[in-house]
């Protein structure tokens, strides 16, 4: 194995989210809170890379701290009737990286019982750990918790981990533990987000292929 954990987001990495159930959600949230407004879902993903969902809330759409914890609520309650579909191709990254005896584990923004319910839907082999949303602040990414006590849970180096994901949170967080990271752009085609990608990260895969072939070298 060229590592033995790999540690994949969720959210259009794993599974193709947000064009289909997050950016639907948001816009629906606007249309009851600030009516008029409009966010684009390019204008959604290269928010959501940077600064991050909860900055683009306050800032662009002022949001106060209520309203924060109502778009919750909000979402919540739409996820549970969504369920995405894994990328083709990653269920077969998995099950081989299980079949050796690797390591998978899931660090995102989306809470726990989420994830565990996707993967179980898309049938992908359960992850080993998962730091979701319901962590403490301080515990999610980009903060480098999760990748930290994922190594010392399970005794590894951090040139054991290759960190996946298509947002800059993880790329932060990869880069605070000197952990390899592979930025995945299968997600969308929106320039900005790509152009940072490549310029700034070691491995970019434009499609699952790429990073299965990657894997197996």
């Amino acid at each position: 194995m060229k590592y033995k954990c790999l540690v994949f987001d969720h959210d259009d990495t794993a599974v193709n989210s947000t064009a289909t159930i997050h950016h639907p959600c948001f816009q629906l949230f606007l249309d009851k809170y600030r009516p008029g407004r409009v966010c684009g879902l390019e204008e959604y993903f290269i928010k959501n890379f940077d600064p991050g969902f909860i900055p683009m809330c306050r800032q662009d759409y002022g949001l106060s701290d209520e309203e924060l914890e109502l778009e919750g609520e909000f979402w919540k309650e739409y996820v549970k009737g969504h369920i995405p579909e894994v990328y083709p191709g990653i269920k077969e990254i998995m099950d081989a990286h299980k079949a050796q005896g690797g390591l998978i584990c899931v660090v995102s923004h989306s809470h726990e019982h989420n994830i565990i319910r996707d993967y179980e839907a898309n049938g992908l082999p359960a992850p080993d750990a998962v730091y979701g949303w319901g962590r403490p602040v301080n515990e999610r990414k980009p903060n480098p918790f999760p990748l930290l006590d994922i190594m010392e849970r399970f005794g590894l180096e951090k040139d054991e981990l290759l960190m996946i994901d298509d947002l800059k949170p993880g790329y932060d967080m990869a880069m605070a533990c000197g952990v390899d990271f592979a930025a995945v752009g299968w997600a969308n085609d929106i320039e900005p987000i790509e152009k940072f990608m490549r310029q700034n990260c070691r491995f970019y895969f434009k499609r699952v292929q790429e990073l299965t072939e990657f894997l197996q070298r």
